[in-house]
């Protein structure tokens, strides 16, 4: 039997009811769009509120600062995962910050808190001080407070008006200077030879693989650059804190007479050698900063706002003609490499991305580098030549380090300028080859087989290694250096001879090479952005009104494949090490330190074909 038909009523209803019910959905989604818009429009025009008169910046500095930030793409994934964030602070926001704020008639004073800083290279925390004396002569006073100073904290601190102490807390004033691990001995016993083929007296990157001890040449050209910065760190505490010259040393030797007249009270002890001004707590802080600004009646606190906030409130121009800045920080690759590396391709197209910019009239390299590959440093050096050429100005600032790879990139520039406190030159270059054949025969394990041409076997770490193949890298090493030597002789407008003198692999402060000629003048970042918009003929910058834009690479996502498989395997020599390390009892950084530097060597053949030479100088912040 069929089914009835449904009546015309019932059809029209049906029609009705089914375009009332498109209708209500379709206002209703349209609203809901319509809300959606509305929140991403005042979330995108949403600025922060108002700052009220009298209020302090709070210096709440985390981290270690750099030049820009730097970390994986697997490391920031690891910290989502923990709930973690990576800290770190870079220089050009700190010293953006305080300028800013300088200018600000809302910011009265700046509060320093140091307790999770974590410092940075002698240069830059100079370059933060110097920031902070022009943050203090727009008469606005600086006070800072710490539960205890380390020597990096301290640095900073001293440059406040007013430098406070938690009555247990301490300053531990140490020093420069560093012990390495020599492992000839270690490697011995394990049966690798880390054969050494280098250019230059000083170039010490190798020698603790292949000595017990530091060469006497290392000695003294570490001792000469010790010195030059410890010089410069105790005059910049001395000046700030109007100490008579000597002070700080003369409190370090009588330090055990000092700590018992203390009753060893560590913190009476740095406020009788005038270290610090006066012990507080942190409520009592919070108290004397109340007084001394505005109560904020929400915070319970005194009026303020922190550097992370201020920062966000900081607009960048991001049109007009521009000053432009490519960071080199870290050791130096061939290929691709992620901020907080350099490498050799990649901050090459950053350079080449520049000179093509109808915007930049001219470039500043930032330099915080040890060296690395030649190769790499090579590919840099070459598009900052061809950026003089198409007419646009490079300027190189040097930072913390800018030594040998990290020196040789500053061949080509029309001025070169680095901060006293700067560690340079290290004009050298070395090639270390490891072979492990006596740990193969302790196992047992025999390599043979045949070849159509000696070269084919010269090198392999499996055997030893043939000193044909150990001339031929010579020869290598050799001309690398000559061409080093000679780059840097045209730059410098002297002769091979004159910085064959003062090169040798040997490092030397900002200061020292600037008496040996090998930088054009001493002076800040802020000193190079200045030049480079002078030399570029930006409109303001006689009056240093500016546009200033950074250059930072982004990595792909093959890039973020490879630093999610970095490091999975290790090479079996660090293996071997890593199994010793339990029964050394050794305090964990000791260990790590020997595990770092072991699995650098044990990469060495598999990471570096054999005629990639290093010009690195196995140095570091002190």
């Amino acid at each position: 039997m069929s089914a009835s038909r449904p009546g015309w009523f019932s059809r029209w209803f049906g029609r009705f009811w089914r375009l009332l019910d498109g209708t209500r959905r379709l206002l209703f989604n349209l609203l809901f769009l319509a809300l959606i818009a509305a929140a991403v429009w005042a979330v995108a025009h949403r600025g922060p509120a108002a700052l009220q008169d009298r209020t302090v910046l709070v210096l709440n500095l985390r981290g270690p600062v750099v030049e820009q930030y730097s970390g994986s793409w697997r490391d920031s994934a690891l910290w989502r995962v923990r709930g973690e964030t990576a800290q770190q602070v870079q220089l050009r926001d700190v010293l953006d910050v305080l300028d800013a704020a300088a200018k600000d008639p809302k910011i009265t004073q700046a509060l320093l808190v140091l307790d999770d800083f974590q410092g940075a290279g002698l240069a830059t925390l100079r370059e933060i001080s110097v920031a902070l004396q022009r943050f203090k002569a727009a008469g606005k006073p600086v006070v800072a407070w710490g539960s205890r100073f380390d020597q990096r904290q301290y640095h900073v601190a001293s440059a406040a008006n007013e430098l406070l102490l938690h009555p247990m807390g301490l300053v531990y004033l140490e020093g420069f200077g560093r012990y390495r691990n020599y492992y000839r001995d270690a490697l011995d016993r394990l049966g690798v030879t880390a054969n050494l083929i280098r250019a230059g007296t000083y170039k010490s990157f190798g020698e603790p693989f292949v000595a017990n001890g530091p060469s006497p040449a290392s000695i003294e050209a570490d001792s000469l650059l010790n010195q030059g910065l410890w010089g410069a760190y105790t005059e910049a505490v001395e000046q700030a804190r109007k100490l008579p010259a000597g002070s700080v040393m003369r409190t370090i030797d009588e330090l055990p007479e000092r700590m018992a007249a203390a009753g060893g009270d560590l913190a009476k002890l740095a406020l009788d050698a005038r270290l610090v001004d006066a012990l507080k707590t942190r409520d009592e802080l919070r108290q004397m900063m109340i007084e001394r600004g505005a109560r904020d009646d929400e915070l319970k606190s005194f009026r303020q706002v922190s550097f992370d906030d201020y920062r966000r409130r900081l607009k960048p121009v991001r049109e007009g003609p521009a000053v432009a800045v490519v960071v080199a920080e870290g050791e130096i690759g061939d290929g691709e490499a992620a901020p907080g590396r350099i490498g050799g391709l990649s901050t090459a197209s950053l350079i080449r991305k520049a000179r093509e910019d109808d915007q930049v009239r001219s470039l500043v390299l930032r330099v915080d580098s040890p060296g690395g590959s030649a190769f790499g440093a090579e590919l840099i050096r070459r598009e900052l030549e061809l950026t003089r050429a198409a007419g646009k100005p490079v300027v190189v600032s040097m930072g913390d380090l800018a030594a040998s790879g990290g020196y040789w990139v500053a061949t080509s520039a029309d001025e070169v300028i680095a901060d006293a406190a700067t560690i340079t030159g290290s004009i050298g270059v070395f090639m270390l080859l490891p072979t492990a054949e006596k740990t193969l025969d302790q196992l047992g394990v025999h390599t043979g087989g045949v070849a159509t041409t000696w070269l084919a076997g010269a090198y392999d770490p499996r055997r030893a290694l043939d000193p044909r193949f150990a001339g031929l890298v010579q020869s290598s090493v050799d001309r690398t250096y000559a061409d080093f030597v000679a780059k840097v002789a045209a730059a410098r407008k002297r002769t091979p001879q004159q910085i064959d003198e003062v090169a040798q692999g040997r490092v030397w402060t900002g200061a020292q090479g600037l008496q040996r000629g090998l930088v054009d003048r001493l002076g800040s970042y802020g000193d190079a952005l200045q030049a480079a918009a002078l030399r570029g003929k930006l409109p303001g910058a006689e009056r240093g009104d500016y546009r200033i834009t950074y250059l930072e690479r982004e990595p792909g996502r093959l890039q973020q494949l490879l630093d999610l498989l970095e490091g999975s395997v290790l090479e079996p020599l660090a293996r071997r090490f890593d199994a010793w390390l339990p029964n050394t009892a050794l305090p964990i950084p000791a260990a790590q330190a020997m595990h770092g530097e072991l699995s650098w060597l044990a990469g060495q053949a598999r990471q570096r074909p054999p005629f990639a030479l290093a010009a690195h100088c196995l140095c570091a912040d002190p």
